[in-house]
């Protein structure tokens, strides 16, 4: 009684304060969900439920030898289902995913030599479209697959816990998945049903951030972000046929519109960034946003982080024949950056003048890739450099030897102090300025993607047409993702494919290249025989002749073998060949107009 009596004001003040915080939280409707995003968790189950049965259903309807349309429609709808929940499956189920509605080609455990084979919704379209009895038992087996996979997604979204930031850049994700795999059918590529479900998508992004919105956002973003997205919806609904869409008009007034807002929503809200070193920056409003990529996604260690004075370095390197044996040769002979950092030649030229295996890449984008050369056989740009510097046919160069030029050298070795803090230089550094060069040349200031940031006036009529058409009927965005227009896997760029396209000795197509390309260090994986690392068509138009051998001297010849369905197209034998054998039916006309697209994928 004496404590009560000696401290009443105290009393009364925290009395109030209880209750006035348990009246808010009782008043507060989203006050729940934002505590344990229950309401998130709980949707994603009641989709995954709905996933299942129809799992069953469809296995049903195969072991009953249901006609090919009834099949077909029960899995359209299986997979409107799955894009309800696959902008939380792909962000916190990531190696589920890749089974659940990756490609229909083997997974490469690069380090045991093996392929894991495909499985999923690809690979059941793959037996659907068209279906006949033979596929029956395959389709059964990989059906019961992806009930266990449907398992997977129960199991974990019971156990783990999902923060609100989290699921922000879930859904953030998503869109960015929608503007680029989505938009290509990169999912659906038979039977081209992508337009039909990326409403659904869009949906579920919308339900998701109702559900972890608060008063702070209703009335302003979440509001415009509701409204952007019925409106792209609306558009969706009106045309689904791939080959007709507008593609090129629907990114920058429909996508790009909905991620910009999202970052409103994300202020509003005061959601704080994931701390995890991503590719695309954290406050990227688009794909095509100045500055959207981050270099340092790609680096092998924090120590080799992009830097200004790093790149510049790496420039006066990169343009010194010091790094030869002979003093005689620089990066710069072979990577001349009028011609996008290639040297115009159908192969490489050795020390000796003598033509090598394959055909200088471009440098430019490089620094955005996992796997450098055609047959990805260093990691990142750091191996690239040293490779072709100790290369006895390129630089024939002598890493200690260098460094001991460079570490005497007044004019280099002040900077390699300044920049590593180090005595001297060493090996690691050497790589890293050259890598920060070649990091430094992506400019992303195209033609292409002014258009994207909404400059109207910066593609041609002709060239708008030809984008539809690289999109749609071309299908060349199924291998060349947008934004990088290379094989490095949109939204969160964590992988670089290879291809097997079964290219020819030259553009005649008359004779199959047996370069064996990333095959030849995984001699017992057959799905890396003759694979190549798809390169960027950035910069397109000056880094002619084309393909890993140059065999290809116009962007034309390019075409024409992709129109015929690439090598088994032309009758080689090319059976683990990615590439679809299916022509393309493109006419000359539209080879035309999409070859004037590739051109504004120029540098400016």
């Amino acid at each position: 009684m004496k404590i009560l009596s000696k401290y009443p004001v105290l009393i009364i003040l925290f009395t109030v304060t209880v209750l006035f915080v348990l009246f808010q939280c009782k008043n507060d409707k989203h006050q729940p969900i934002n505590e344990d995003l229950s309401a998130v968790k709980n949707e994603i189950a009641k989709t995954n439920v709905s996933f299942e049965r129809q799992i069953i259903e469809l296995m049903a309807l195969v072991s009953k030898n249901a006609d090919e349309k009834t099949i077909q429609k029960k899995f359209e709808d299986l997979r409107i289902t799955y894009k309800k929940m696959e902008w939380a499956v792909e962000y916190f189920l990531p190696n589920s995913a890749r089974f659940i509605n990756g490609p229909a080609l083997p997974e490469i455990e690069m380090d045991e030599h093996t392929e894991l084979e495909p499985e999923g919704l690809q690979v059941l379209e793959e037996l659907f479209y068209p279906y006949t009895a033979e596929n029956k038992d395959e389709a059964v087996r990989f059906l019961k697959k992806l009930t266990n996979k449907s398992n997977t997604i129960k199991v974990n979204f019971q156990s783990i816990s999902v923060s609100k930031d989290q699921v922000f850049d879930a859904a953030r994700q998503e869109i960015f998945r929608i503007s680029s795999l989505g938009i290509s059918s990169f999912d659906t590529p038979i039977s081209g049903t992508f337009l039909k479900e990326m409403p659904y998508s869009l949906e579920a992004v919308k339900q998701t951030l109702q559900q972890i919105s608060t008063d702070k956002s209703t009335d302003k973003a979440l509001k415009n972000i509701n409204t952007a997205i019925d409106s792209a919806i609306a558009v969706l609904k009106k045309n689904t046929d791939r080959n007709t869409f507008d593609y090129v008009n629907f990114i920058p007034d429909h996508l790009n519109k909905i991620s910009s807002l999202l970052l409103e929503f994300k202020k509003q809200e005061g959601i704080p960034d994931i701390e995890v070193t991503s590719a695309l920056n954290k406050n990227a409003a688009s794909f095509f946003s100045k500055n959207a990529f981050n270099p340092n996604a790609f680096v092998p260690g924090k120590e080799f982080a992009f830097s200004e004075d790093k790149a510049a370095l790496g420039k006066k390197l990169f343009n010194d024949k010091i790094l030869s044996n002979s003093n005689n040769r620089s990066c710069a002979t072979c990577h001349i950056p009028e011609k996008a950092f290639t040297d115009g030649l159908a192969k490489s030229m050795s020390l000796e003048n003598a033509e090598l295996q394959r055909n200088t890449p471009s440098l430019n984008y490089a620094g955005f890739q996992h796997g450098q050369f055609w047959d990805m056989r260093k990691d990142d740009l750091e191996g690239q450099s040293s490779d072709v510097i100790s290369n006895k046919e390129e630089m024939h160069g002598d890493m200690n030897v260098i460094l001991g030029k460079i570490n005497q050298d007044t004019k280099y070795l002040p900077e390699f102090k300044k920049i590593y803090k180090t005595s001297k230089a060493e090996t690691w550094q050497l790589q890293n300025v050259l890598a920060s060069y070649i990091r430094s040349l992506a400019k992303f200031n195209s033609n292409f993607d002014e258009y994207m940031r909404g400059n109207r006036s910066a593609m041609t009529e002709s060239q708008k047409q030809g984008f539809n058409l690289f999109v749609g009927k071309g299908q060349c965005a199924l291998c060349h993702f947008i934004p990088l227009f290379n094989g490095t896997v949109p939204p969160n760029f964590k992988k670089t494919e290879q291809e097997i396209l079964g290219t020819a000795v030259n553009g005649d197509n008359k004779m199959f290249d047996q370069d064996l390309g990333r095959g030849k260090f995984h001699e017992t994986v057959e799905a890396l025989q003759h694979s190549f690392k798809t390169p960027t068509l950035r910069n397109i138009s000056k880094t002619a002749p084309y393909m890993h051998n140059g065999g290809y001297k116009t962007l034309r010849e390019v075409m024409n073998f992709y129109n015929k369905g690439g090598g088994k197209g032309f009758g080689f034998k090319v059976e683990n060949q990615t590439l679809s054998d299916t022509p393309l039916q493109l006419t000359d006309n539209e080879i035309d107009k999409m070859i004037d697209f590739m051109n504004t994928l120029d540098d400016r």
